[in-house]
């Protein structure tokens, strides 16, 4: 397929990810949700043509409200829907940033039947495609994938046989065990095994323990979930998880989360230095709950003092309210409402203090490549962190901007 601007592509599934949502409300209990991402033949040659799918067989609308769908403020009232909270600006929003990128939106329906929206698009080819790089530690180590979504798994080992692994799948927890045996006694053991919190009849943790139970310590479990997983943190740790990872699956953050125990090792084979950053002070700016929780765990524990900022308007207030020195560096979520992380760093640079201004800054984005890189850089950022967390190399560089 082509490759487009990442920003772009993003600035679309933005839009399509309102539409999903109304789509998992007004469809009942039992129903279904089909998306889909289609590259068509473009009559243009710089171009790719994409199509976004989206179909449910769900409550549908009415005639006349689907003529007022995209205008602001409207939502239709019935005793269906009525219990579900919005404010009407959802479709409005979606069909702006349609039509300021020169796509089309178009709608097929039937009410009592279901929805499907079909959003068309235009996408400029890459002049400079970013390629990011398998792990060359990875390369022919043996992985196990336990998940019972059929597309996740098939997703999932299509990207780890394009990193250089041998993947092998299952869609329970009973077979992730018994291949786990197998491959032990045949001396060909699963380097690394990623299993699906949610499965049925063996849930992914009793999975981890049976798993650890057979093969030991030795081996990488990472779980994958689409859930909230704070509240099974320790249970699942307990049990034997080495890391989590949430869906959907990017082929960055899934390659960070793999190498993570060879640079553990590179860590532990030196001096085996103690991080201490007592008497330290982070300002942390992330809008996602789960991720305030588990970064401020993991600093609190090598001793910062730490202060969070939900958005990018917050970060910059409360650095403005607090005295020169307060705070010894900043660690910047990229996307966030109000202001985001590289708008927030350009006001910051911009305080008339200078020792607030020229603050250590480090961005954090879920996108792990060059474009991002490179946007942070240019707001005035002093280094770049991928979500999810790779708390060995956050410590390394806090600590190299703290010294």
């Amino acid at each position: 397929g082509a490759i487009i601007s990442f920003s772009l592509f993003k600035a679309v599934f933005r839009g399509t990810l309102n539409i999903l949502s109304n789509a998992i409300k007004f469809t009942p209990e039992g129903g279904t949700i089909n998306f889909s991402v289609i590259e068509r033949p473009s009559t243009e040659p710089e171009y790719a043509a994409f199509e976004f799918l989206i179909k449910d067989n769900g409550i549908g609308m009415s005639e006349e409200f689907q003529k007022t769908l995209f205008e602001s403020f409207t939502r239709e009232h019935n005793s269906t829907v009525g219990g579900i909270q919005g404010t009407g600006l959802g479709m409005s929003i979606t069909k702006s940033i349609v039509d300021m990128l020169g796509g089309t939106i178009d709608v097929n329906n039937k009410q009592g039947e279901g929805t499907e929206f079909v959003v068309k698009i235009l996408c400029r080819i890459s002049d400079n495609p970013t390629i990011i790089e398998a792990p060359p530690e990875l390369k022919g180590l043996r992985v196990l994938v336990a998940d019972d979504d059929p597309d996740s798994c098939i997703s999932l080992c299509t990207m780890l046989e394009d990193i250089g692994m041998r993947p092998d799948h299952t869609d329970n927890g009973k077979d992730a065990v018994d291949l786990a045996r197998k491959a032990k006694e045949q001396d060909d053991e699963y380097r690394t095994y990623i299993i699906d919190w949610k499965m049925p009849e063996m849930d992914g943790i009793e999975t981890i323990r049976k798993i650890r139970s057979e093969v030991g310590g030795g081996s990488q479990i990472i779980m994958l979930t689409a859930y909230d997983w704070v509240n099974v943190e320790e249970e699942a740790k307990e049990a034997g998880v080495s890391a989590f990872c949430p869906k959907p699956l990017f082929r960055s953050g899934l390659c960070n989360l793999l190498v993570q125990p060879f640079r553990k090792k590179e860590e532990t084979s030196g001096e085996g230095e103690k991080l201490d950053f007592t008497g330290k002070r982070i300002l942390l700016a992330e809008h996602n709950e789960m991720n305030q929780l588990i970064a401020k765990a993991n600093l609190v524990k090598v001793g910062f003092e730490v202060d969070i900022a939900s958005d990018g308007e917050i970060a910059v207030q409360k650095m403005k309210d607090a005295p020169a020195g307060t705070y010894d560096v900043i660690l910047m979520d990229i996307q966030m409402p109000k202001m985001d992380g590289c708008e927030a760093t350009r006001e910051i640079r911009a305080l008339d203090d200078s020792l607030k201004a020229n603050i250590p800054i480090v961005a954090v984005t879920a996108n792990a490549f060059d474009e991002d890189r490179q946007k942070a850089t240019e707001a005035g950022m002093n280094g770049h962190l991928a979500k999810p967390y790779d708390i060995a190399a956050m410590m390394k560089l806090l600590k190299k901007l703290t010294e």
